[in-house]
């Protein structure tokens, strides 16, 4: 008689092939709940008066916008910031409600666009202005819009000389609705430096000359810089993806990020033997390299191959040879073996190893390395 047994666990997870994180080279966990926990710490900061808003650009830092922005919209974010129109475009099919800011401003030709997903255009200088003022005249109703102000970064926004046009010809913003007025700080990662309180009151005067509108001067370090600097509203971006909002000391945010990168190979290497591109590292003494599938390719800097670390068992071991495409190799002599199986993985980026300690081995910033982190990576969202 035919046993009527069911299948172990294993024959059935064969039955049904191999799952995402089977197939996966790399694990990038996003913690939604942190990113909100982060929202929640800065809008206590700059206190009830004061309208946290949130900057979803570059794909949410890399994180993903739609997840990020919807979960902060749930936790009561009603304005949300990204850099293009293609972004906002992509956002309004996520939040139909809530306000959202194209700081890149309104490129010839977009402005329809902008109305029919319901876009506020940054202004950044007077031509995008007067386009703006022109597609208003016929409608019922003043599109609003957001004024960019430069008051030092000579970047994008409303010049000095542009801003004095502005001031003597109020009429230019006939038929537009400004819903605020904007700046941005070039050095507010370093609280002493005399840029912040100069931006701060140049900000200031060209406010005392234009029609009333809430103002915005802080992102996410200018939050740190005290009440002065909030205004009506903030623009967190950094901040709320856990990046230290400080040039030096203990990080206030939450980490958000953690990713683990998948061993495909271990290998003895004798004494002598080269690893990598250029033969660039010889060892010293014969040991045990583990090839990990992570590379720049998947936004893990080659700048970063001298100093790169992985954490295996509670212990850092550090990357030998060049980091390349798709692949890098660390030494990991002395780690216990059953640690080291072909489909198992290595913290990148964990609590000792943040994605600003990552961005500094690479010799550049935190921002850099979230915003580069690739699409091949299994993500896994939790929190949210």
């Amino acid at each position: 008689m035919p046993s009527k047994r069911q299948p172990s666990r294993p024959q059935a997870a064969s039955r049904r092939g191999p799952t995402p994180l089977d197939r996966a080279t790399g694990v990038l966990e996003i913690d939604l709940g942190a990113i909100v926990k982060n929202w929640h710490s800065l809008q206590a900061k700059v206190g009830k008066a004061v309208q946290c808003t949130a900057v979803v650009k570059a794909d949410a830092y890399g994180l993903g916008m739609v997840p990020v922005a919807k979960a902060l919209a749930a936790a009561g974010c009603k304005t949300f910031f990204v850099a293009s129109l293609e972004e906002g475009m992509a956002l309004r099919q996520a939040l139909k409600t809530q306000e959202i800011a194209v700081l890149n401003g309104l490129l010839p030709h977009s402005e329809k666009d902008f109305l029919s997903a319901r876009l506020i255009p940054v202004l950044n200088d007077l031509g995008q202005i007067e386009n703006w003022r022109k597609l208003s005249l016929p409608l019922k109703t003043r599109p609003p819009a957001i004024l960019h102000l430069d008051t030092g970064m000579s970047r994008l926004g409303l010049s000095p000389a542009e801003m004095a046009v502005l001031a003597g010809a109020p009429d230019r913003l006939a038929g537009v609705a400004l819903r605020a007025v904007i700046s941005h700080l070039a050095c507010a990662e370093e609280p002493k430096h005399p840029k912040n309180a100069e931006q701060r009151r140049l900000f200031l005067a060209a406010r005392r000359k234009l029609p009333p509108a809430p103002g915005g001067l802080a992102n996410s370090s200018g939050i740190f810089l005290g009440p002065d600097f909030h205004f009506d509203f903030v623009r967190p971006g950094a901040a709320l993806y856990g990046l230290n909002p400080h040039s030096s000391g203990p990080n206030p945010m939450a980490q958000v990020v953690r990713l683990k990168g998948k061993i495909l190979q271990v290998r003895d290497v004798d004494r002598g033997g080269t690893v990598g591109y250029g033969a660039t590292h010889r060892m010293e003494r014969g040991g045990r390299v583990a090839t990990v599938a992570v590379g720049y390719a998947d936004g893990w800097f080659r700048s970063g191959s001298p100093r790169t670390t992985a954490g295996i068992g509670g212990r850092r071991v550090p990357v030998v040879g060049r980091i390349s495409m798709d692949l890098m190799t660390f030494d990991v002599t002395g780690i216990d073996p059953a640690l080291l199986e072909p489909g198992s993985f290595v913290d990148l980026i964990d609590g000792e190893s943040t994605p600003d300690v990552v961005g500094e081995r690479a010799g550049t910033i935190g921002y850099e390395v979230l915003t580069a982190l690739g699409r091949r990576y299994h993500r896994v969202y939790s929190g949210g």
